[in-house]
């Protein structure tokens, strides 16, 4: 079972309230309430040690990096970033560390506009649990639901540096000098696709933020608009960083390692030109990977034949899923 299966069965239910626009299975929820000009979207996520950072993680990069999975998640759903509340679970008052923490927190939040508005402190294993909020015009939001067969499958940025720098840091893997600083930051310090969450409003179908793997999330969107995909694995955006370490580590950590925290959408054919006139506004490049099909399921190729990866992704249960 998995983090998805486990919701699905114990926690999905229909929803009691009309201002609930979607509840469970996106990356956000998407609450209407009367008399406001948007839709708030509310998202939440926890990463908890030894399980998503390191024991000698620094203060600064575990509280930066609690609050881009979240922002991360506003960004698929195309929101603005309006607050969010902490909650911190502590095993002691380290002042040393909390101060990195700090800094590391507001350092984001203040680049995408967040104010902390509230939370909860107690003691006991090192955990934080963030609620972030968003604002997005009413029926504008993107969802994972949208994807219908022809539309064409993008990703943002670049693919599997996340899962060097995860490798580089656990001595599995050896790079030159000067990719080491670059893949680390990806790990450590991953930048929301905000901007680009916001310019795709209009434009694509569908989104997802890959956080647990291109193949399990892409595996999200298909699932909820009930289509299929073809991916051509030569098209997938790789740095330099992934081109140097490809002969040891192959296609795999792109496709399935998680951490990328870039965007996952489709765009029906009409809007190509409208995507290619957003695509030169931004820097982090829009990749066309493929398509959606009718039918269920992603279909892999590397241009020698049908590709399948030895995972589908990352998941809380499974005991290799940890740190």
């Amino acid at each position: 079972m998995d983090e998805f299966d486990l919701i699905e069965e114990f926690f999905t239910r229909p929803a009691r309230h009309a201002e609930v626009v979607l509840g469970v299975g996106d990356d956000a929820a998407l609450l209407t309430l009367a008399g406001a000009a948007n839709t708030l979207a509310v998202t939440t996520d926890t990463l908890i040690e030894g399980v998503h950072f390191l024991p000698s993680a620094p203060g600064f990069d575990v509280g930066y990096k609690a609050l881009a999975v979240n922002v991360s998640d506003l960004a698929a759903m195309g929101a603005c970033p309006l607050a969010f509340l902490l909650s911190l679970t502590l095993p002691a008052v380290d002042r040393r560390w909390l101060a990195g923490f700090r800094d590391g927190l507001f350092a984001l939040a203040d680049a995408v506009g967040l104010d902390l508005i509230g939370g909860d402190t107690v003691r006991g294993p090192l955990a934080v649990t963030i609620t972030a909020l968003g604002t997005v015009a009413p029926g504008t939001a993107l969802r994972r639901d949208g994807a219908r067969p022809g539309d064409r499958v993008y990703v943002s940025g670049l693919l599997g540096e996340a899962a060097l720098g995860f490798f580089l840091r656990a001595g599995r893997l050896s790079l030159p000098p000067e990719f080491q600083e670059s893949v680390l930051a990806r790990l450590d310090r991953p930048w929301p696709r905000i901007h680009e969450g916001q310019a795709l409003i209009g434009i694509a179908s569908a989104a997802i933020d890959i956080s647990d793997g291109l193949v399990a999330d892409l595996g999200h969107i298909l699932k909820a608009s009930g289509v299929g995909a073809r991916l051509d694995l030569r098209r997938l955006p790789l740095s330099d960083a992934y081109d140097a370490a490809f002969p040891t580590l192959g296609y795999d950590p792109a496709l399935v390692f998680g951490d990328d925290y870039e965007l996952c959408f489709t765009v029906p054919p009409e809007r190509v030109p409208a995507l290619a006139g957003v695509a030169s506004r931004l820097m982090c490049g829009l990749h066309y990977i493929g398509d959606i099909v009718a039918g269920a399921g992603l279909t892999l190729h590397d241009g020698q034949g049908a590709y399948t990866p030895a995972r589908a992704g990352y998941n809380h249960f499974d005991d290799a899923g940890s740190l």
